[in-house]
């Protein structure tokens, strides 16, 4: 699991070890931006779209391929509309999100190609 600011910055290394990493979109924000998630008058500052956790995202990605390592993110990013083409562009490898999102990603995916 890649969850912390410090395995992303390390996932060069880990990458030679491993034989995946998924992404824990969750936590990786919450540790990263120094923000409670728990906490809802945090909410209007928490931004999973923070330019910093979508490059941690995509320098795991490219670390991890480096390698040969699968990629996949888990988390409510993965479901994330507004991300699902920047996610494909990365070269991320699999998108896990709850069975009610799978059509939905499924049908925005295919109409990349």
């Amino acid at each position: 699991m890649i969850e912390t600011p410090a395995s992303v910055m390390i996932s060069e290394e880990l990458a030679k070890e491993v034989d995946f990493f998924s992404i824990g979109t969750n936590d990786l924000t919450q540790y990263t931006l120094a923000i409670d998630r728990q906490n809802l008058k945090l909410d209007n500052i928490n931004d999973t779209h923070h330019p910093a956790i979508l490059r941690m995202i995509k320098m795991v990605v490219e670390n991890g391929h480096k390698h040969n390592t699968w990629v996949g993110i888990c988390g409510e990013l993965g479901a994330d509309p507004e991300l699902t083409e920047t996610f494909v562009k990365m070269g991320v490898d699999e998108l896990s999100v709850s069975p009610n999102f799978i059509l939905s990603l499924r049908k925005t995916i295919r109409s990349l190609k």
